[in-house]
């Protein structure tokens, strides 16, 4: 009887493994959590490994068939004279988000499933990967990019010619600040959802968060393309923008291209998504302690103290 009055008595908090109510996740597993090791800049010994190459194979495979599924569905929308009789705007989204929901859950326990270099080049910022990994995905992405887009354009030349190749292009009636704005806001919320849905922390307190990680990166992809399709047919992945504008290979497309989907976007946002996410989990450096990332240490000690 006394076991039962003291079950009472501590309720929850008897269990340390709980988290009580209004009790913030970072001090309640703060002693249980380690923060994984920093990848290192170079790792030579990867290039002997069978599973760095293997992890890189994967990142080909995923955009190959990334570009193919979203190309073809976008030239089924373009070539039809009625919306009624297609999946229209909200299918080419889908198809997107759908598409890098399948893959990142095909891909993650061989490569993470990056499936696009703005990813890459983010988690490298934040030392969760070596360049020389870094380097390699980015360009098996594109290699699969162009690959992807390039069956698309075997199997149909004339209507892959005719319909622009799912190639990125500003939209009638949108400047080039406005196509520019979509894309960095596009590619930001992205990265975060990325960071936020692979947080190694919350993976570690929350068994169910790696399982889903998948389902709000899809989402987000998703969400991204409903609200910038009309604006600039929704880049948010360099290597897509890439594959689609080489195979289609027109002047006004690489105009386009080089004008804004590439100068910004890799830098600048993701270190701004990789930011803000471990800034809004105070988990980017240790409590306690000045080290984290060196960029990021000394932007924060650059900002004016309030």
């Amino acid at each position: 009887m006394e076991g039962k009055e003291e079950d009472v008595r501590v309720g929850a908090n008897r269990y340390g493994e709980r988290q009580p109510i209004g009790t913030s996740a970072q001090v309640q597993d703060a002693k249980d959590y380690r923060e994984p090791p920093s990848a290192p800049l170079f790792e030579p010994g990867e290039l002997s490994s069978w599973s760095f190459y293997r992890a890189g194979i994967a990142e080909f495979v995923a955009t190959f068939l990334f570009l193919y599924i979203t190309v073809l569905t976008v030239m089924g929308v373009l070539k039809s004279d009625s919306k009624c009789s297609t999946v229209g705007i909200q299918g080419i989204a889908w198809a997107f988000g759908g598409m890098i929901f399948a893959l990142v859950y095909c891909t993650a326990g061989i490569s993470g499933g990056h499936i696009n270099p703005a990813v890459t080049f983010g988690l490298f910022l934040a030392r969760k990967l070596s360049l020389t990994r870094a380097i390699f995905y980015i360009i098996m992405q594109c290699l699969g990019a162009i690959c992807g887009a390039g069956v698309v354009k075997g199997f149909q030349p004339n209507l892959y010619e005719k319909l622009g190749g799912g190639a990125n292009s500003v939209g009638t009636g949108y400047t080039r600040k406005a196509g520019l704005g979509a894309e960095i806001v596009g590619t930001f919320v992205l990265v975060y959802t990325v960071f936020s849905a692979t947080d190694a922390k919350r993976n570690a307190r929350d068994s169910h968060v790696p399982i889903l990680a998948p389902l709000p990166i899809g989402f987000a992809v998703f969400l991204v393309h409903l609200a910038t399709i009309p604006v600039t047919g929704t880049g948010i992945n360099p290597a897509r923008s890439l594959g689609a504008a080489l195979v289609y290979n027109k002047d006004s497309i690489w105009d386009e291209h080089f004008k804004f989907f590439k100068l910004y976007r890799c830098g600048a946002v993701d270190f701004l998504g990789w930011a803000f996410h471990w800034s809004s989990t105070c988990s980017f450096v240790p409590s306690g302690s000045d080290q984290g990332h060196p960029l990021l240490v000394q932007v924060m000690q650059a900002m004016p103290k309030k």
